[in-house]
């Protein structure tokens, strides 16, 4: 992609879990020439060799055209790139990727977290590591599964640059898989990294069965948490209250079959968090962001009782016994 001629004809794609792989068949089916890289060299085997991710995305036959890869720098030479690594390793994979890609390459964000040790959004981090391109963030209420059986969803797709965000749309939108533009990078990533840490706490309201109602209020308080961080941050409130804020929200709060919503379940059933995880090769993306969504939320003066109470589970600072007796134990106080 150049910036005379903004048509995208080729996609990289990195990370080739179960959401990785959902995008590759999107933008197979969009018509685009798509590479995969995966860090796992068995799981880009199996691709290659039987079109199927048999460990992340098992039953779903993928196109015969995506070639996978474990070479960053055959997924670098594509006209735009999709980022799917996990939030906490995002800084280490775009600074190798950072190299190989061309000035004026769109990469777009499609982890759903904050940095854990310096509290910055990915956004931040790509800006740092590979300050060359132009970014993007692809969010919104969409479990892969869905995506690669081709079942109707929407995203938000944002980007500062509308024509280069246009293209995006134009690339990998197709009757199925909606994307919505939009230009706020902020509001698109902070509901869908917020939201992750709030599906732990619906979770854990299923566990420990406290019922629907309590499940309701926890993602109407919870919508209100994420909104005023992310006005706090600079975000719009419409995308707050858009496809990739309260959209992802009630698709993650709503369903276990969100790892989050899920993992946040077997804690509410009184199992450990170390034994939750052993058992999973996906990655829970709450666990990391709700020490980090606190942390930043502290240093801009924002409120955040749930989210609290999330981390002091996950870091092991609270029982979940205690962490509702506290939130139950809030004072009475005008809605806002």
């Amino acid at each position: 992609m150049t910036v005379a001629d903004p048509k995208i004809q080729s996609i990289g794609i990195i990370g080739a879990g179960a959401w990785g792989t959902a995008l590759a068949s999107i933008a197979a089916r969009a018509g685009r020439d798509v590479t995969l890289w995966a860090y796992e060299p068995e799981v880009a085997d199996a691709i290659n060799a039987t079109h199927e991710n048999t460990m992340y995305l098992p039953g779903i036959a993928l196109d015969d055209s995506i070639r996978a890869t474990t070479d960053q720098d055959t997924v670098a030479k594509a006209d735009a790139v999709l980022l799917v690594c996990p939030a906490q390793t995002m800084r280490g994979v775009s600074r190798e990727l950072a190299a190989s890609v061309s000035a004026g390459t769109p990469i777009a964000i499609c982890a759903k977290g904050i940095e854990q040790s310096t509290g910055k959004l990915m956004t931040q981090v790509l800006e740092e590591t590979v300050p060359h391109a132009i970014p993007a963030v692809l969010s919104g209420p969409s479990f892969a599964a869905d995506v690669a059986s081709g079942l109707p969803t929407a995203v938000t797709l944002a980007c500062a640059d509308e024509e280069v965000g246009a293209a995006f749309v134009d690339a990998i939108g197709i009757q199925t898989f909606r994307p919505y533009q939009a230009t706020d990078l902020v509001g698109a990533e902070i509901g869908g990294s917020v939201k992750n840490v709030l599906a732990i706490a619906c979770g854990i309201v299923e566990g420990k069965k406290l019922g629907a109602s309590a499940a309701a209020a926890l993602t109407a308080r919870g919508f209100a948490e994420l909104t005023r961080l992310g006005v706090a941050l600079g975000a719009r409130a419409e995308t707050l209250g858009g496809l990739s804020g309260l959209g992802d929200l009630i698709l993650t709060c709503g369903s276990l079959q969100s790892r989050n919503m899920s993992l946040g379940a077997a804690l509410g059933e009184g199992r450990s968090l170390a034994d939750i995880l052993g058992e999973r090769v996906s990655v829970a993306e709450g666990v990391a962001t709700a020490p980090a969504v606190v942390a930043l939320a502290r240093t801009h003066g924002v409120e955040m009782p749930i989210c609290e109470a999330v981390a002091s589970v996950v870091m092991g600072q609270a029982s979940v016994d205690e962490a509702i007796t506290a939130l139950l134990s809030r004072p009475f106080k005008r809605e806002a």
